[in-house]
């Protein structure tokens, strides 16, 4: 029978997002791609340090370390060439990460490999590949390279944070904001409490984290967090969405447009999702941020 990672959640990651290869990066985009490839090889020995999304990556491997099966794969979706894949295959193992599958694409754009992977989430430094990435239907977000790495408070529990419009749920209620303002929203969610939001992008990524957290065992479990500026009563709407969905969510903030950074960083999750660029690079300063390029505003 053929390998397949079907059952598993499905983590494509680029190199960029998983280690901290921005000094390398410049000479990517300030020189040729040789110049850069000599650079790593020169550097293979050297483990790079942890990126963005190491925490998120670590912790999620870690449902794996008493599972019968594997419950997590996570696979390099890199635009670096092979020969510079070798020194991300050894950080990784020198940081005892059990990543073993790659695709290395020499400055190519990688997304269209998320499909046969059946990928649930990829992150990405690369802003055209994540856009890529969401209009295939895959759940995908910009990592941001300077933001504070996560908490190390939490070593058991792997703690993301959504926004809601436009990440979990569709654009639908954003839109009535951008075109009538505040009251026009309150008025439109008021009247359609009832009704479930569309899904949005992030909701197989939650849906896929659903199953795992029911996986939960003493090594690693999941707690999850909804980080919105909807307030009362538009969070009816939002709640009863995620119950028509049967999905359960361990934390809600509705901040009503507080800036939503202090909040993230009491929460201490290890990666924080939001389509409005302000909210992420807010976030950034206290929490690892993704933004997710969907919705209304990023049209």
């Amino acid at each position: 029978m053929p390998v397949t990672l079907a059952g598993q959640l499905v983590v494509a990651i680029s190199s960029r997002a998983l280690f901290d290869f921005e000094e390398e990066n410049k000479l990517f985009e300030s020189s040729d791609d040789r110049a850069y490839m000599r650079l790593q090889l020169d550097r293979l020995d050297v483990p790079a340090q942890p990126g963005v999304a190491f925490s998120l990556v670590n912790k999620l491997l870690a449902f794996n370390t008493a599972a019968a099966a594997p419950r997590v794969e996570v696979v390099i979706l890199s635009r670096n060439d092979p020969v510079s894949g070798m020194r991300v295959f050894r950080s990784a193992q020198h940081f005892g990460l059990p990543v073993q599958r790659g695709v290395f694409t020499r400055g190519a754009s990688p997304w269209r490999y998320l499909k046969p992977l059946h990928a649930h989430l990829f992150l990405s430094a690369n802003a055209d590949d994540v856009r890529s990435a969401l209009q295939a239907g895959v759940p995908a977000a910009r990592v941001l390279p300077h933001s504070v790495r996560a908490s190390a408070a939490h070593p058991h529990e792997v703690r993301i944070a959504f926004d809601g419009d436009a990440v979990l749920f569709s654009d639908e209620a954003e839109q009535v904001f951008q075109a009538g303002g505040l009251d026009a929203f309150q008025a439109h969610e008021r009247e359609r409490a009832g009704s479930p939001l569309p899904a949005g992008p992030f909701k197989p990524l939650l849906h896929a984290l659903q199953s795992l957290q029911k996986a939960s065992t003493e090594h690693m479990h999941i707690r999850t967090a909804l980080v919105t500026a909807r307030s009362a009563p538009a969070h009816e709407r939002a709640i009863r969405t995620l119950m028509e969905w049967d999905i359960e969510i361990d934390e809600a903030m509705f901040l009503g447009g507080l800036a939503k950074g202090e909040f993230l960083r009491e929460f201490e999750p290890d990666f924080f999702f939001d389509d409005q660029t302000p909210h992420v690079d807010g976030a950034a300063w206290h929490v690892p941020a993704g933004h997710v390029s969907s919705g209304v505003v990023n049209a």
